[in-house]
């Protein structure tokens, strides 16, 4: 079997001829000439696309006709341009304005595939499903399609910097080029905005959220514009990071106080200067007062007022503030995971109506495990927009293969129970539990200048689901494994089948050979490449592993019940009770709710230390089965992608391996106790591991001289 070599930068929107020829010969039949209503650049956009879609899966040149057509016909129109006898067999009132139906119906003895809806930009996103079906070699005579995005703001968030380095970045350079901007439009902007249209995301941060006041001042406002005109065809909003000195920065303003009347009028004029150039820009993303970021407490004022002065500035223009809730003190003795509950839900119910507060999935800090973050259904009067990670800051860069779907599904089905059983955190998110007018949901990008867009192969499949599941929190990460398989590599089920289930245990590989058992932030200080368990001297004591751990000769784990932290007292009853008592805790959360002695008997009947060396080898054993997989992938995958994939899963094997061998070393220094039979001897020393200094480790911003 033989393949075209890809460097994977098509993503899963390369269009192929169809190999199968049946399904090429059936689908050449059944659309014989397509119609698509005369428009905007949304229209122009989905004429391009079908172009090329078409073209290239249908190997011929498409044939562009008027409607009604001679023969079997694609008709993407809006439904009130449709002729009145096309409406009779649809029914648009279930759709909102980013909605489409797709439809097979027969007039006058002639088939037409409709893709319709109430505007521009539904036809345009369900023309991607429609090229997605036809990829994934779906029937047309049964499509029958109803979709409308279940959350109103699906956004990624982009931790790039003006200099084009990218914080937690791991696929390249930044792949917005300032210095060419804005009159030098590259072609992976307009790319990278088909990408993110064919999976339903409709807004982008374009800076990272340690703001740079610089991209608010007219030479960036500029470059931004660019970017905007270049997005807008494809649904997709401009959102800006707003630091909050950018008063002071760039305002000649002596202070960034909230309620300083000169501060009020800098917003707001300087909203008013960006929406002259960018009508539907998006608003502004903050993180203030955290990790040395300024913001509002700088002055004696709250997280309240201060997005309260943004939001009145956007309010005329129909924009967003979007607050960050990731927030902890280092003058606040308390368990860090309590902070952002503490210092946000005494507002409930007091934000203005265009703020949406963005909380991570966990109440740390994008851990390969961590239960719902607590103000997940705590907020019943606000509306929370889920964080999410899409770049693997703590997963192993983009050299690990971790399908973080999986993650995403297991956050969004956790219980909140705040309302009673099922008040799932996706029911937050959507706002069906409290009834929510604005909702979001933002990933952090993985994307850079990579060729292949995201550094590994896979991880091109945890935008693309990110993005599937912004639009439906509700999605299976199994469904969404396998469109992403289909439409990216092709649909022989022999390489389907097996490497849709080693996608599917990949997460659970990494948190065995990284953090299992409950256990949480043991990664090497700054970069967080690697295993730190033993690190302890940094100067604030939430940024060392030791906090987290609490490893000593009576055991290991970190106590969040009555007779800790108490963190458990910010979920709802039923999940205090559940997660309070170790023996009804489950034991993937057993150690981040509780320290348990080293004997303590697990579910299994083997000792906690037992355990943690056994799970530190499952995940290494985990990731041998995964290189088996895809040893056997050889024939149906081509060469470049297979050789990439093989490379990198040797480097996540090493690291797994080091990942073991450390952790289980330093635990026991208090354990005392020999490793479990089931496990590999260490490779190396403690103090080997211990030695070890990665101070060019890639996503840290290097500083220039």
């Amino acid at each position: 079997m033989s393949f075209a070599l890809s460097n994977g930068y098509e993503l899963w929107l390369n269009y192929d001829k169809i190999s199968d020829d049946t399904v090429l010969k059936t689908y050449q039949n059944q659309l014989q000439s397509v119609f698509v209503e005369e428009g905007g650049a949304t229209m122009q956009a989905i004429r391009k696309e079908l172009e090329m879609g078409l073209g290239g899966l249908l190997d011929l040149e498409i044939r562009f006709e008027s409607l009604p057509s001679s023969g079997n016909q694609l008709v993407v129109s809006k439904y009130g341009s449709l002729p009145k006898d096309f409406k009779e067999d649809i029914n648009i009132d279930n759709l909102n304005s980013e909605g489409y139906i797709i439809k097979h119906i027969e007039k006058s003895g002639k088939d037409y595939l409709i893709i319709t809806g109430k505007e521009e930009i539904g036809l345009l996103y369900g023309t991607f499903h429609f090229l997605r079906a036809l990829k994934m070699h779906q029937s047309l005579d049964a499509m029958d399609a109803e979709e409308s995005p279940k959350v109103d703001i699906r956004m990624l968030n982009h931790w790039d910097n003006l200099d084009r380095t990218i914080e937690r970045g791991y696929s390249g350079f930044s792949i917005w080029n300032w210095q060419t901007l804005p009159d030098y439009i590259d072609q992976r902007y307009i790319d990278y905005a088909r990408a993110n249209a064919s999976i339903g995301i409709n807004g982008t941060a374009l800076t990272n959220v340690n703001a740079n006041a610089l991209i608010l001042t007219p030479q960036y406002l500029e470059k931004v514009k660019a970017l905007a005109d270049v997005f807008r065809p494809y649904g997709l909003k401009v959102y800006l990071t707003a630091r909050f000195s950018a008063p002071l920065e760039i305002g000649g303003l002596e202070t960034a106080d909230p309620l300083d009347p000169k501060v009020i009028q800098w917003w707001k004029e300087k909203t008013t200067e960006i929406y002259k150039s960018i009508p539907d820009f998006g608003g502004f993303l903050v993180k203030a007062n955290s990790e040395g970021q300024p913001g509002p407490q700088n002055y004696g004022r709250t997280h309240l007022d201060g997005a309260k002065v943004l939001a009145n500035a956007l309010a005329p223009h129909n924009g967003t503030v979007i607050w960050r809730a990731f927030v902890y003190s280092e003058h606040d003795a308390d368990d860090r995971a309590k902070q952002a509950y503490s210092e946000f839900v005494p507002d409930d119910g007091k934000y203005p109506d265009n703020v949406l507060i963005q909380v991570k999935n966990g109440p740390i800090d994008f851990q390969p495990r961590e239960p719902f973050h607590p103000m997940f259904g705590a907020m019943p009067n606000t509306p929370l927009m889920m964080e999410f990670q899409i770049t693997k800051e703590y997963l192993g860069f983009a050299t690990h293969l971790v399908y973080l779907p999986k993650l995403f599904e297991e956050v969004l089905k956790s219980d909140t129970y705040q309302k009673g059983k099922g008040s799932t955190v996706a029911k937050v998110v959507d706002g069906s539990l409290y009834n929510k007018k604005l909702t979001g949901m933002a990933g952090v990008s993985n994307i850079g200048t990579d060729a292949n867009w995201t550094g590994h192969p896979f991880g091109q499949a945890d935008w693309y689901g990110f993005g599937r599941l912004a639009w439906d929190p509700s999605m299976e990460s199994e469904a969404i494994a396998d469109e992403w398989l289909r439409c990216t590599f092709g649909n022989n089920e022999k390489f389907i089948k097996p490497v849709k289930k080693m996608m599917l245990e990949s997460r659970e590989a990494v948190v065995n050979y990284m953090n299992p058992l409950g256990l949480h932030h043991l990664f090497d200080t700054s970069h967080h490449y690697g295993p730190g368990p033993w690190v302890g001297n940094l100067s604030r004591p939430e940024w060392n592993p030791v906090y987290y751990h609490k490893a000593d000769e009576d055991g290991i784990g970190f106590d969040r019940t009555k007779t800790g932290s108490n963190a458990l007292s910010q979920y709802a009853p039923e999940f205090e009770e559940k997660f309070g008592n170790p023996k009804t805790c489950p034991e993937e959360y057993l150690l981040w709710f509780h320290h348990l002695p080293w004997d303590y008997q697990l579910k299994s009947g083997r000792t906690l230390w037992d355990g943690l060396g056994i799970k530190y080898q499952q995940g290494v054993d985990q990731v041998k089965q995964m290189i088996n997989t895809w040893e056997n992938m050889e024939p149906y995958v081509d060469e470049y992608r297979h050789n990439q994939v093989s490379m990198l899963l040797g480097i996540q094997l090493k690291e797994a391996k080091w990942w073991r061998d450390a952790c289980m070393l330093y635990f026991q220094t208090f354990s005392k106790m020999d490793f479990p039979k089931e496990m590999e001897s260490p490779e190396n020393t403690l103090q080997h591991y211990q030695s070890l200094k990665f101070p060019y480790a890639p996503g840290i911003r290097p500083q220039w001289d």
